[in-house]
């Protein structure tokens, strides 16, 4: 009896009747079903084993192994080492013409490795009904499946534009979301419903079912209703002009972002003005100091957001409050400018107000709060005029040190107005001359040692080259650029000749006096060579119009002599002579520069002669110097005997003087 159990037992184990598979199946699972069967696919192994108990209980289980693996013969086994790929459009033909003509199927037939197949969603020999909850494809599973692509961090969704990268992130926060996870609601909006499962295209394709033509009637597919509703709870000037035109969907409801909404039926402005008319409303704060609550209409009505009602950025209202806005929160400026306020989260700014610093700025800090201007209105606090002494209140020495990130950076605002930037602005009036969100971006502000920051040694030439993209252009070909030079030493970029806030004029004496020293920083020892030249002598006596390097080797354009395009090159050498020396010809140009008499292996003669003149002129120098010690004593002996000589002939003189009075 024990031998009759033991070999049903094993007959269920390896026999695939068990499954329900067909006498074709039996062969294919004589080998595939050793979980140890294996094959070489591109250099890697690769399992060939397949779980036939879940592929009889999958949606293809009936159909058997070969209706979908048509090359194989199976009373011609072993079949070839590789198989052709399955075609899922022998049954599937209208799904798989959707997926080719899709971002799927463009990607894939592209080559890139991250585009997804048929298996990549379905599987393989597990495919179930989307019905089926245990199914990838089933509806509380798809933002999963979708999410294993398109969520933070992934490969795919790296490669995505900054404001696409949190799809499913913002989904799962979004009131679909909530339905979905929350709430269980397998009724509620996924990925699939509105950007459907197969017939995936950009939002610019007029096929596609989010292009802005056809927005709507997808939502439709649920909100039945929704264009009657707008038309009654809508109010401003666009449905008073054509109230026949409604907004569509994702205008007012950003996709995967979607909130819930309080119209304005239930609050309008005049609901809320009844109490913030109120000069005298105030708030008392936890330090004990009276903060104002009145909203003069009057700003909001020439602000950027008119048309808007209050309820359309103060959301947290009910009315079970009283009063209704009772804790209602900080304005969530990212429900209509979500780029912005991702940037202001990574930026320094947004980090210290995480922090809880209370005297981090905000967007109501630059921005102001009900009298928001446009940036090209004069009077708005970031019109480019405005935008230095905007981010003066902080970053400026007569405030509070701690708000400034370094010593050397707390007079930021004068080293500007003084700098050709700042002169350009303030005085010559040119507002598109560069501001301090030109160089630090407006919302993303990170330091200089941060990877991703603007000012990054890194990206430092990118963000000059917003404005100066000719000189950008001339860099990237010289050896200073990274393109061209692989060295482990540091090349320098702009800010490292030009500064940072004190940028000035390069034809100023100033600047063409600190040449020396910048160029000398890396190259100290061809800068001492140049101060034994002309040039360099008269330099060091103050000429500030003497060559300097740039003069002869170019700014940004700067190339190796034996470069045709250098300006040093031997058919560009005369001409940049000719700069300062008008007559300049092929002899005069042999003028060694940097010749120096420290060099005998590259200069023999001038190290040579160098070394006779000196040798020359210390030989004669201690000759004579040598005959003059010695003819010293001599010289003081014929002294003395002189003054001996004169005094005996003064005192003859006077003895005589003296015979001849007596």
């Amino acid at each position: 009896m024990r031998k009759v159990l033991l070999l049903a037992l094993l007959a269920w184990t390896t026999v695939p009747v068990a499954y329900g598979q067909s006498a074709e199946d039996e062969e294919c699972a004589a080998c595939h079903d050793d979980r140890t069967l294996t094959a070489e696919r591109n250099g890697r192994t690769v399992s060939m084993w397949v779980n036939f108990k879940a592929f009889a209980q999958s949606t293809h289980g009936r159909e058997g192994c070969i209706s979908c693996h048509q090359d194989v013969d199976v009373d011609d086994l072993p079949h070839e080492d590789r198989l052709e790929k399955v075609d899922c459009s022998m049954c599937h033909d209208d799904a798989v013409m959707k997926f080719n003509r899709s971002l799927h199927g463009s990607a894939l037939d592209e080559g890139r490795f991250l585009a997804p197949t048929c298996a990549t969603c379905h599987g393989k020999h597990d495919i179930l009904p989307a019905k089926d909850e245990r199914s990838k494809t089933y509806v509380t599973n798809i933002p999963a499946l979708c999410g294993e692509c398109h969520k933070e961090g992934t490969r795919v969704n790296e490669l995505r534009a900054v404001s696409q990268r949190h799809v499913l992130e913002d989904y799962a926060e979004s009131i679909h979301g909530d339905g979905l996870f929350r709430r269980g609601l397998i009724v509620t909006a996924v990925c699939t419903s509105c950007h459907t499962a197969h017939d995936i295209l950009p939002h610019e394709n007029r096929g596609s079912s989010i292009h802005r033509a056809n927005i709507a009637t997808t939502c439709q597919q649920c909100h039945r209703q929704i264009e009657r509703v707008h038309t009654k709870v809508i109010d401003g000037e666009l449905w008073e002009k054509r109230p026949h035109e409604v907004p569509i969907c994702v205008d007012c409801h950003q996709p995967h972002q979607v909130r819930r909404v309080a119209y304005t039926g239930s609050f309008p402005d005049s609901r809320c003005l009844t109490c913030h008319s109120d000069r005298n409303l105030a708030r008392t704060l936890p330090d004990g100091t009276k903060e104002s609550l009145y909203v003069n209409v009057d700003d909001v009505q020439h602000s950027m957001h008119k048309g808007l009602t209050c309820i359309s950025c103060h959301t947290q209202i009910a009315e079970a409050k009283d009063p209704v806005c009772r804790d209602s929160g900080p304005v969530q400026c990212a429900s209509c400018h979500a780029e912005q306020v991702n940037d202001f989260t990574i930026s320094m700014h947004g980090q210290k107000r995480a922090e809880g610093d209370e005297r981090a700025p905000q967007c109501t800090t630059c921005h102001g709060d009900h009298r928001i201007l446009g940036r090209t209105d004069p009077e708005s606090p970031v019109f480019a005029r405005n935008l230095p002494s905007l981010c003066a209140d902080c970053h400026e020495n007569r405030m509070d040190p701690v708000q400034n990130t370094a010593a050397d950076g707390r007079e930021v605002f004068t080293h500007y107005t003084e700098s050709i930037h700042g002169k350009g602005l303030l005085e010559s009036g040119l507002l598109v001359t560069a501001t301090c969100v030109d160089c630090h971006t407006a919302h993303r502000e990170l330091p200089k040692t941060d990877e991703r920051s603007t000012v990054h040694p890194a990206n430092v030439a990118s963000t000059c080259a917003t404005c100066h993209d000719g000189i950008m252009e001339e860099f990237n070909r010289s050896i200073h650029s990274p393109n061209v030079t692989t060295t482990d030493k540091k090349l320098p970029a702009c800010n490292d000749c030009h500064q940072a806030h004190s940028i000035s004029r390069t034809d100023g004496g100033e600047f063409r006096q600190q040449i020396l020293q910048q160029c000398g920083d890396c190259h100290e020892e061809v800068t001492e060579t140049y101060f034994d030249t002309f040039h360099g002598k008269v330099s060091q006596l103050g000429s500030e119009m003497t060559a300097k390097c740039s003069d002869c080797h170019g700014a940004h354009n700067i190339l190796p002599p034996s470069n045709p395009e250098s300006l040093l090159s031997r058919q560009n050498v005369i001409e940049t002579c000719k700069t300062c020396h008008p007559n300049s010809n092929r002899q005069f140009v042999g003028y060694l520069t940097h010749a120096t008499h420290h060099d005998k292996d590259k200069y023999p003669y001038l190290y040579y002669t160098f070394w006779f003149m000196t040798t020359l002129l210390l030989g004669v120098f201690s000759f004579f110097g040598l005959h003059t010690v010695l003819w010293l004593p001599r010289a003081i002996k014929e002294r003395r005997a002189q003054i001996a000589r004169r005094r005996a002939e003064r005192e003859a003189e006077e003895a005589e003087d003296e015979t001849d009075e007596s």
